[in-house]
């Protein structure tokens, strides 16, 4: 029996989470969604905070624009700027991105969490599901702020890392 080489995607499988994976189960993407919903914007920002590779980057954040899960939006108009948002689509993956955030503090961070999520109405954890640990409503991204936890890196110098070692508001834009 012939080995087959590993396939570049998934166009023959009739499935959602295949054609999700096409999307986001490249290396990097779901990082980059997790940064933009810490509120990170700027290319320059994502480069220094996930030390990626620039094309690599350029690649992943116009995959995310031409998916409808980032728009580019100007912020500058002299020399010309653009930043990345999270279109409502983006958000939507605030859920599957905490999901996998709390599996790995449960089975791969032997420090802790490296970040807390709070409800900010009730000033509550939120549990699996994207759900207020006090009052069980589901929360959205814009209701969460982010904390540091017993596991967050506190040595790196990049202005992203440095924005959360305080509390901050889930997709607002950091300074």
């Amino acid at each position: 029996m012939a080995l087959m080489g590993l396939g570049k995607n998934y166009e023959g499988q009739d499935c959602s989470l295949a054609r999700s994976l096409e999307l986001l189960g490249e290396r990097w993407t779901l990082l980059i969604v997790r940064d933009a919903l810490y509120g990170v914007r700027r290319y320059g920002d994502f480069l220094a905070h996930l030390d990626i590779p620039r094309a690599v980057l350029s690649q992943r954040l116009s995959a995310l624009v031409d998916a409808g899960v980032m728009e580019r939006r100007r912020y500058q108009e002299s020399p010309p700027r653009e930043e990345y948002v999270l279109t409502g689509k983006g958000k939507e993956l605030w859920p599957p991105v905490l999901a996998l955030a709390q599996w790995g503090e449960r089975h791969m961070s032997a420090a802790g969490p490296r970040r807390v999520f709070r409800h900010v109405a009730c000033d509550a954890p939120i549990g699996a599901g994207a759900t207020c640990s006090v009052c069980g409503a589901h929360v959205p991204a814009e209701e969460v702020e982010i904390w540091p936890g017993p596991g967050a890196d506190l040595t790196r110098e990049d202005p992203v890392s440095v924005a959360l070692r305080g509390p901050h508001r889930m997709l607002e834009p950091l300074p």
